[in-house]
């Protein structure tokens, strides 16, 4: 009985089993159609649908990314049958030659290729389209597809927007299921940044094929069909107007220029020259060689991925990080013999007057004044030792944003350098150096590293009185939007009363007169109250660099700048200029007359035949 009761409960499980199997079968073949069109892939052709592409604009509303038709030609070799290859070549503008040698990689590849469409021509002449399309029943297997490329109707900055090519194996790769041959993604810039939401979702018709795969009619009536869905706008902090006018002035120079504005946090210029010129962008690949020989490295977005030494901007850093600490007042006046004098040697400095206290030495650029600061910061008696001070004024400069990203939304940011108490036990050995070892970190020099995007938002520090949100480029928008993080304030580890001590002193640098001392009187702009501070960065690669950093007006300042120009020698010969006619544009709308003289030696200015025989 009990060997009964086992059978019995047996062949009821099996039964069950085969139910629920049964079940499931009758489920997938007879109900569930997704797994019949999975199934029959091999009789079906999809007609992929490309999305159109989101726009971009800038801050004020002008489209400064569209997009605009194009024609592509397409093959599915295993529907091609015998065609009039001369017929075929003269409606499509291309060499007989051409046709073959495409039938013939496609013949050696048709077991990787399968039935899938090749893209054989791609943005071919609406002429030769329309020429294609009265005679294509000819060409079995061949078709046009019709997409959308990008458009640029404003040159607002190739580098800062980005292009968009047909992805690789390695990005299809990196990209699983996203993706396929004959696709398009954004590469660099703006468009890389927000692919996800600019590129839209692609779409498809499903039509069946015979068995001589022939196309015959729409699946199901097109009940599976799949409308392509256009990707997201994107409203940028761009100004474009301005972004342009940045572009102009820094042609034939080699460097970056940076507007941020310092209340947001958004960037308004974001210039890196020489770039690349928006028409190339269309067409990249036509274009990709010409750019990726130029010696002058085009590509290369100098504004958040070049590393330099800040040189005297930075001395307004070490300045703060002094009040702070207690080592310095703004009565404390320093001397300056031509410089900061220590044993046989001398770390040089300009004719001026002295001794200086803080304003004067802001407004003068004295060298020899803020190596006395930074020496009372190392050499305070509070630290055990030079190290532990050192590794405290590390914190301090990196609550400015420097020695890490900042991170901004601007893809391929860098971090820069820093030095560190470690690195010099590295180099020197444990207690092998002193602070006139590490001296020229006083005046930005030496192992510090920074980049035009980082030295614009010290500009936006400053103006901000002690702190700053994260330079971004993204506007929040329908569908489309911004990290939190971006809306936060950034405080630095100086107080905000001590900021005021330097701004007075930057004040002075440009607004004092002609003649009185003030490293940066070209940037002068009546009525703007321009605040600002020059630089000029030793480079050992030739001439220094020019360097200036400003912000305005002084109290509730709407823009700060960062300009640096490489081997253009001292900051008020090319950068200050630079960056006060881009602060004059954007806050009075134009360049006062009294200032065209200054404008026209700008644009005219070519350092690109000094900056090519340095390297």
């Amino acid at each position: 009985m009990a060997t009964e009761g086992r059978s019995r409960k047996l062949i009821i499980g099996l039964v069950v089993a085969a139910s629920i199997i049964m079940g499931k079968l009758f489920y997938i073949q007879i109900i569930e159609d997704k797994y019949k069109i999975n199934a029959s892939n091999n009789s079906m052709v999809y007609d992929i649908i490309y999305p159109t592409r989101g726009i971009i604009y800038d801050r004020n509303g002008q489209i400064i990314v569209g997009n605009k038709v194009a024609y592509d030609i397409l093959v599915t070799p295993k529907e091609v049958t015998p065609f009039d290859t001369l017929m075929l070549a003269d409606a499509l503008g291309v060499s007989p030659d051409f046709i073959r040698d495409k039938m013939a990689e496609y013949a050696r590849n048709r077991r990787k290729i399968g039935y899938q469409s090749m893209v054989m021509l791609k943005q071919i002449k609406p002429e030769a389209y329309m020429k294609f399309a009265e005679i294509q029943y000819n060409f079995p297997g061949f078709r046009g597809q019709v997409r959308s490329i990008r458009d640029y109707p404003f040159n607002a900055g190739g580098n800062l927007l980005g292009y968009v090519s047909e992805v690789d194996q390695k990005y299809i790769e990196n990209h699983p299921g996203e993706y396929r041959p004959g696709d398009y993604a954004g590469k660099t810039g703006i468009e890389a940044a927000r692919e996800k939401e600019l590129r839209g979702e692609k779409g498809y018709h499903i039509y069946l094929r015979n068995s001589r795969n022939q196309i015959q009619q729409r699946f199901k009536d097109g009940e599976f069909d799949k409308e392509a869905i256009p990707g997201n706008d994107i409203v940028t902090t761009i100004d474009a107007e301005l972004q342009h006018y940045g572009q102009m002035l820094m042609q034939n120079k080699v460097g970056s220029v940076v507007a941020i504005e310092p209340q947001t946090g958004e960037i308004l210029t974001l210039v890196s020259s020489p770039g690349i010129d928006v028409e190339m962008l269309a067409d990249i690949g036509q274009h990709y060689d010409e750019i990726a020989r130029d010696p002058h490295k085009p590509m290369f977005n100098r504004a958040v991925q070049a590393a330099y030494p800040p040189g005297s901007v930075f001395k307004l850093v070490n300045g703060l990080i002094g009040l702070q600490e207690g080592t310095l007042t703004t009565e404390n006046a320093y001397p300056c013999a031509g410089g900061y004098h220590f044993g046989n040697h001398k770390l040089g400095c300009h004719n001026h007057k002295s001794p200086l206290a803080l304003e004067e030495a802001v407004m003068m650029s004295c060298n020899a004044y803020f190596c006395y600061a930074l020496r009372n910061v190392l050499e305070n008696k509070k630290y055990s030792n030079i190290g532990e001070a050192l590794d405290k004024w590390n914190e301090y400069v990196q609550s400015f944003g420097f020695g890490h990203k900042l991170g901004s939304d601007f893809p391929a940011e860098l971090g820069g350098t820093l030095p560190t108490s470690k690195m010099y036990n590295k180099r020197y050995g444990e207690n092998g150096w002193k602070f006139t070892t590490i001296i020229s970190i006083s005046i930005g020099q030496g192992e510090i590293g920074v980049t035009p995007l980082q030295i614009a938002n010290l500009a936006a520090t400053v103006a901000n009185r002690g702190w700053y949100r994260i330079p971004h480029i993204i506007k929040s928008s329908e569908g489309v939007e911004i990290d939190p993080k971006y809306n936060e304030k950034q405080y630095t580890m100086v107080d905000t009363t001590n900021f005021k001590k330097v701004i007075n002193g930057m004040w002075r640098a440009v607004n004092s007169g002609y003649g009185s001392g003030g490293t940066a009187s070209v940037a002068a702009v009546p009525g703007l109250d321009i605040c600002g501070k020059t630089g000029t960065a030793q480079n050992p690669r030739g001439a220094d660099n020019s360097v200036f950093i400003c912000f305005a007006p002084k109290d509730n300042p709407k823009i700060a700048v960062a300009a640096y120009i490489e081997n253009a020698g001292f900051g008020a010969t090319w950068a200050a200029p630079i960056a006060s006619l881009l602060i004059e544009q954007y806050l009075n709308g134009e360049i006062s007359e009294e200032r065209k003289g200054l404008e026209k030696r700008v644009l005219d200015g070519n350092l690109m035949s000094r900056v090519k025989a340095e390297r």
